[in-house]
């Protein structure tokens, strides 16, 4: 794959820049390099061996230098390769619900991190982080940026009366992703879709504000009445 534009067509002036071609070229590059790197990661492509640049580069079909010219390192790489995935497997939901939109989220990280494609990726980098301190960076990077994610769902839910105002917004994102790694490392039981939508009521419900308890109210109210 030739990632350099290309040479200017006849009857073309090199010193004014073509619409619209550099910039798709550009992008389909990039998304090729991240999707090289999760390949890698998930073990396909020749990850027999260890992720590097080199490894990355052969895959995504570029040269080595067109990765540095993007990012300063491999885990800067791999780093957006995996933040990518997290923004595509859980899109951001706001339907001006707390608890829809919890349950959403939480549903869909547990099933993004239980598939199979991602759930050794996610382990093995765990553990490496433990012995690789720039691997535990990235780690600690990429879980901070979900963790905002859910602390900006929470703090609408609370701004919105749904959830306490002296909720623990920080304790309840630790509970969602302690939850999904604690099922995910330890293997213990299943991420499933039953228990994120058992643990997103819990916590609404632990934490509710005066909206969701006059919500709940009229909702006892409606079932009592039919």
């Amino acid at each position: 794959m030739r990632t350099d534009d290309s040479e200017p067509r006849p009857g073309t002036d090199p010193a004014q820049p073509r619409p619209h071609t550099g910039r798709r070229r550009n992008d389909d590059v990039r998304r090729a390099i991240l999707a090289a790197a999760m390949r890698l990661l998930r073990g396909g492509g020749e990850a027999a061996g260890p992720v590097t640049v080199d490894a990355i580069a052969r895959e995504a079909g570029v040269g080595k230098q067109t990765i540095y010219r993007w990012w300063p390192s491999k885990g800067a790489v791999l780093l957006e390769a995996l933040t990518s995935h997290a923004d595509d497997v859980v899109p951001e939901t706001d339907v001006g619900n707390v608890r829809t939109d919890l349950t959403a989220f939480v549903t869909a990280s547990f099933a993004g991190a239980a598939a199979n494609d991602t759930a050794p990726v996610l382990a093995k980098l765990a553990r490496e982080a433990a012995h690789d301190a720039h691997l535990a960076a990235m780690m600690a990077e990429f879980t901070e940026a979900r963790r905002n994610a859910l602390l900006a769902l929470l703090r609408r839910g609370r701004d919105r009366g749904e959830l306490a105002a002296d909720a623990d917004l920080g304790l309840m994102v630790d509970q969602v992703f302690g939850v999904l790694w604690y099922r995910l490392l330890v293997g213990h039981t299943e991420l499933t879709p039953g228990a994120a939508t058992r643990l997103a009521e819990t916590l609404v419900r632990g934490n509710a504000g005066n909206a969701t308890n006059a919500g709940n109210a009229g909702n006892a109210r409606i079932k009592g009445d039919a």
